[in-house]
């Protein structure tokens, strides 16, 4: 199928890297299905996107970007997405899975048990539940197949993060996930890919920031190479050219979209 008839579901669209992958898609031809939770949850110490954010993201699109509203932790919800993007455009080509949060600022040791739930069940949890639903689907598409499985992982998923052990865990574990169904989609035509980003301007980033009683996630641009925080358009461009047809060669793989940040 032409890149035109493409059909996606990206979650954690609200906001942030999600809300850059849905918008850059649609501005390619692709028909997504854009899922966020739109709550608040406990563990976490600041407001998650909001219906009106999503309904910003989706407006400028019409027909083409479904807003649902979701939460990755409930499968049958996510399958419920699934469902429509195929009952709506006919099939599924990517799943993007960009829905995380940010919990830490103390010891490992410390962790409470809602700040590791909230980490574990929507940053790994949630890749796992939105693996179930869409690869049946995206294996559902005759061969040759092309379709694209891209989770967002971190690059705390590659280098120790101070204050941030639980979050290091999770996105291990995406990666590890990654590289797992990777290996178990072999042959069918269908990748598994993660991106690492690194420091993103985003209101996730300005949490992390307070997390450690900063007024402003800037300091956190001198970890990077590049000296400046990453845009979540930047990130975004990594996650949609994996989800094309030139990534064809590309699967078990991470790619640093980091600024240097792991370098």
């Amino acid at each position: 199928m032409e890149q035109g008839g493409r059909v996606a579901v990206v979650t954690g669209a609200a906001r942030g890297v999600g809300a850059a992958v849905v918008q850059r898609m649609a501005t390619e031809g692709w028909r997504v299905v854009a899922v966020d939770c739109c709550d608040d949850m406990p563990g976490l110490e600041y407001a998650l996107g909001t219906e009106a954010q999503l309904k910003e993201v989706v407006d400028p699109f019409p027909g083409t970007v479904l807003p649902v509203v979701a939460d990755v932790r409930d499968e049958p919800a996510l399958a419920a997405a699934v469902k429509l993007a195929v009952d709506e455009f006919g099939g599924l080509d990517a799943a993007v899975a960009g829905a995380a949060v940010m919990a830490g600022g103390r010891p490992l040791w410390e962790t409470t048990d809602a700040e590791w739930d909230a980490l574990y069940e929507v940053g790994l949890r949630g890749v796992l539940h939105l693996a179930r639903t869409a690869v049946p689907a995206m294996l559902a598409r005759p061969q040759p197949r092309s379709g694209r499985f891209v989770a967002i992982g971190s690059a705390a998923a590659h280098t120790g993060l101070w204050r941030l052990a639980a979050y290091n865990a999770v996105k291990h574990g995406v990666v590890g996930l990654v590289k797992g169904l990777a290996a178990d989609l072999r042959g069918t035509g269908v990748s598994a890919t993660a991106v690492s980003p690194g420091s993103t301007d985003t209101a996730m980033l300005a949490a992390t920031a307070r997390l450690y009683g900063m007024d402003s996630p800037a300091p956190f641009a001198f970890q990077q190479h590049v000296e400046r925080l990453l845009n979540p358009e930047e990130v975004a461009a990594a996650v949609c050219w994996l989800c094309g047809p030139e990534s064809s060669a590309v699967t078990g793989s991470v790619l640093h979209a980091d600024g240097g940040f792991t370098g």
